[in-house]
């Protein structure tokens, strides 16, 4: 049992590396295969199929970024500079959701196969309204979109720039303080 465990963990992870920088049409089963030190068959026993691998990681990266960095609606300031680090620090979330965007869903909501995948975030947005605590002339789900595009604006889909986290650290904390005072400005009171 451990070493289907360990054989499935492995394929996750060459998975994981293959569509984030090939995406869902230039990923090959084999090269994931080989780099699992696994076969194809294990992989298609394991998850049914390309497509259904990349959902697999897919949801994984965007429920550890949901759960890594939980929405303070009483502080969408620092929300946001937590989703900047969050994406400097894990591109491979970012390149995802670019190739999901790209290759999948290439307009509408990126998730809407995923049942109620952003209720409670949107319930705390309107509850933050009601209590006075953000702008209450922004839709939810509009405000939750900006504050989540604000927070990337220098992630890897940026058409401006890109951060890395061996640029200089005044660099991050420059746009880190610019990021919190815009949030600040556009949505709190």
């Amino acid at each position: 049992m451990r070493d289907a465990a360990a054989t499935r963990e492995r394929i996750l992870a060459a998975a994981t590396a293959e569509f984030a920088q090939h995406g869902m049409a230039g990923a090959r089963v084999d090269r994931i295969a080989t780099a699992a030190s696994s076969n194809k068959a294990q992989l298609y026993a394991y998850f049914g199929g390309k497509d259904a691998l990349f959902d697999t990681i897919f949801a994984a990266h965007v429920a550890a970024n949901v759960d890594g960095v939980p929405l303070t609606v009483d502080d969408l300031p620092g929300y946001a500079v937590r989703l900047y680090d969050a994406y400097l620090h894990d591109p491979v979330l970012v390149r995802l959701v670019t190739w999901a965007r790209l290759e999948r869903t290439p307009a509408g909501d990126l998730f809407a196969h995923w049942a109620d995948h952003d209720v409670a975030k949107l319930s705390e947005v309107t509850r933050a309204q009601q209590a006075g605590l953000v702008v209450d002339d922004v839709d939810p789900a509009d405000l939750w979109s900006l504050l989540i595009a604000l927070a990337g604006t220098w992630a890897q889909a940026s058409i401006t720039w890109t951060a890395t986290p061996d640029e200089p650290e005044a660099d991050h904390e420059r746009r880190r303080r610019a990021l919190a005072a815009t949030v600040r400005r556009a949505f709190c009171r």
